[in-house]
């Protein structure tokens, strides 16, 4: 069951509303089709290229999406069009190309991806979405990506993606605190983008009064039900499982 309008305001379909059960997968057009169809906001991920352009993809390697063993960033575009995602028709978009089919319809998140940070990455999206008229943030594990930014593009709402597990799985609530701390500061981020399983978390319920929450990845109604209690959005996925 497709979420009701009241649920849908606040969720980011994770990669877009991918299904393979319709061989719809991840971070392709048809998943970012559909979830425009039904009114869902868009997380996704970009990597920059060999040549230079920006494509939307998760994983640093071609190896689980398209069965190659080879470093996305090493590839050029023309490369990738040999490759379809998980034996779909569909081939690994351009960032270009996802702007124009969601067409300001509904909020893109950008989620910055690169093995070593250098800025190149950041400044090449940054062209790419100053003209785009629609509601673009963006996100990134990597501190020194949202702070670049701040500094270069302030007028795009940014947040820092924070995620952790010690002590061979136990989460360390005080080391943890510690961490979001460290990197929310050396980030300058607008939000703080979380890991639901690591809630609640007195850090983020503090920072909450002061700037929006994001937790994820939301997959049923139960950790929907309780990741809301802590998170202004969500980012979900299965969402027609949802009820």
């Amino acid at each position: 069951m497709i979420m009701g309008d009241k649920m849908k305001k606040n969720i980011y379909a994770h990669r877009g509303y991918h299904d393979m059960k319709k061989n719809i997968p991840e971070n392709s057009i048809l998943a970012f089709k559909r979830a425009v169809r039904y009114g869902y906001g868009i997380e996704l991920d970009v990597h920059l290229l060999k040549d230079k352009n920006v494509v939307v993809f998760h994983d640093h390697n071609l190896k689980r999406v398209c069965g190659i063993n080879k470093i996305i960033e090493d590839c050029t575009y023309d490369e990738l069009l040999n490759y379809n995602l998980f034996n779909t028709s569909q081939k690994i978009p351009l960032l270009k190309e996802v702007l124009l089919t969601v067409n300001k319809k509904v909020p893109i998140l950008i989620e910055t991806k690169m093995i070593k940070f250098n800025g190149e990455l950041e400044k090449t999206v940054a062209k790419e979405i100053s003209s785009y008229q629609g509601e673009v943030l963006m996100q990134s594990f990597n501190p020194f990506s949202v702070r670049w930014f701040k500094k270069n593009f302030p007028k795009i709402r940014r947040g820092i993606l924070i995620s952790d597990s010690l002590n061979q799985g136990v989460i360390s609530i005080k080391n943890m605190t510690l961490k979001t701390f460290i990197i929310d500061f050396i980030s300058k981020a607008n939000f703080i983008s979380y890991n639901a399983k690591l809630l609640p978390n007195k850090y983020i319920s503090f920072k909450r009064s002061k700037k929006q929450i994001f937790s994820w990845t939301i997959k049923n109604n139960k950790e929907y039900e309780f990741a809301k209690e802590y998170s202004d959005y969500l980012i979900c996925e299965n969402m027609d499982n949802f009820k």
